[in-house]
């Protein structure tokens, strides 16, 4: 085959590492206008390095996942902490952020599964993409920004793994507006659920819901924080599934409720009222209250070893959506997705490195037997 330039081979390797990626994401990367990305396009298709284009119909059990993905970095302290010197750590370095943890489990289980987010056009960032690609996500809806930093977080622990200080860089995601998602709507639309955390702006959580009103797909929310979860509109139609915890829910009722099995079913069903199909509320060790039209459970917390906590209420949101899309009743997929939120606490990773439908079933024995539909609430 004919040599290739240095601008050609640059766009070739872009398409080889993703090959759905779009002709603006390579010309911001490669600071090139988008004629010329499409001009060296056709050039490498006459030489045969690319076959061509066609259309690309979408999997009807598809999973599109959006919201945030993050840098996580932990400094835990090998002494005391002491203000203003330097203090010896041990650094560890993984990635997090609430959606991406809810794709990278739903892939692990096996489900076909998309995300959207937005990256920096930096290292960060590239080697984000790699290891989601890696793990069987579709990034390929993934906006890459080249004057933007990848989201980071943070976390000085002490000694006894106590949090000292955590920092959040994540302003990137205030860019995730409609008009910048533009070009990924149709990836969205297309799915048969849309899992959204509220690290999207609020008038992106908007149009998301508008479009759930509209379209095909079921569309499921975590509210991720009590900060964040004031991005939901008070009227909460459009929302097939909504997962939050007390604190969160309160915040969004502006109203107190007693951390009780009680008090989490009537917060439920007050969210429930407000136009969300189903609600899955969370408070800590107290377990999990669902309310919906046609389902109405406690589900305990399932015994655990816990060695990190990190990414267990996400592992619980993929567990839950995924065996929610294959046709389990609610109560029981919130039963499974709670085993996986507590293996995942067994595991010093924020998803559990040995997870798939296998792990699962293994595991189901640690269910307790009489409560294979979860509690009726009476």
């Amino acid at each position: 085959m004919s040599e290739l330039s240095g601008p050609e081979t640059s766009v070739l390797n872009m398409i080889r590492e993703n090959p759905f990626v779009g002709q603006q994401e390579m010309a911001d990367q490669l600071g090139l206008s988008r004629s010329a990305i499409a001009a060296y396009i056709v050039k490498l298709t006459e030489k045969g390095y690319i076959l061509g284009r066609g259309y690309v119909l979408p999997r009807e059990d598809r999973v599109m996942v959006l919201g945030g993905a993050v840098i996580d970095r932990k400094y835990l302290a090998r002494s005391p902490l002491i203000a203003g010197t330097s203090n010896p750590v041990e650094g560890m370095r993984s990635f997090g952020g609430v959606a991406r943890n809810v794709a990278e489990n739903l892939a692990l289980l096996g489900a076909s599964t998309g995300f959207i987010s937005a990256v920096g056009a930096d290292e960060s960032g590239r080697d984000l993409l790699r290891y989601m690609r890696d793990r069987g996500v579709d990034v390929s809806s993934v906006i890459s920004l080249a004057q933007e930093r990848t989201a980071e977080y943070a976390a000085v622990l002490e000694p006894s793994g106590d949090l000292a200080f955590g920092i959040a860089d994540m302003a990137i995601f205030d860019r995730l507006t409609p008009e910048l998602m533009e070009n990924v709507w149709s990836s969205v639309t297309s799915a048969r659920l849309v899992f959204a955390d509220c690290n999207l702006p609020a008038e992106t959580l908007s149009a998301l819901i508008s479009k759930s009103k509209a379209g095909r797909f079921e569309l499921a929310v975590d509210a991720v924080s009590t900060p964040k979860v004031t991005r939901l509109p008070q009227n909460l139609d459009g929302i097939d599934l909504l997962f939050l915890n007390l604190d969160e829910a309160s915040t969004l009722l502006g109203k107190t409720f007693s951390r009780t099995i009680d008090g989490m079913r009537e917060a439920a069903l007050k969210l429930h009222g407000c136009g969300a199909g189903a609600v899955i509320l969370s408070c800590g060790t107290d377990g999990v209250v669902v309310a919906s039209q046609t389902d109405e459970c406690f589900i305990p917390v399932v015994k655990a070893n816990p060695v990190d906590m990190t990414g267990a209420g996400d592992a619980m949101i993929a567990g839950t959506l995924f065996y929610y899309l294959e046709n389990a009743e609610l109560c029981d997929a919130v039963r499974k997705g709670a085993l996986i939120g507590s293996m995942t606490t067994e595991s010093a990773a924020s998803v559990h490195p040995e997870l798939s439908t296998h792990f699962v079933e293994a595991n189901l024995h640690r269910l307790d037997p009489h409560l294979n539909h979860g509690d009726t609430i009476v």
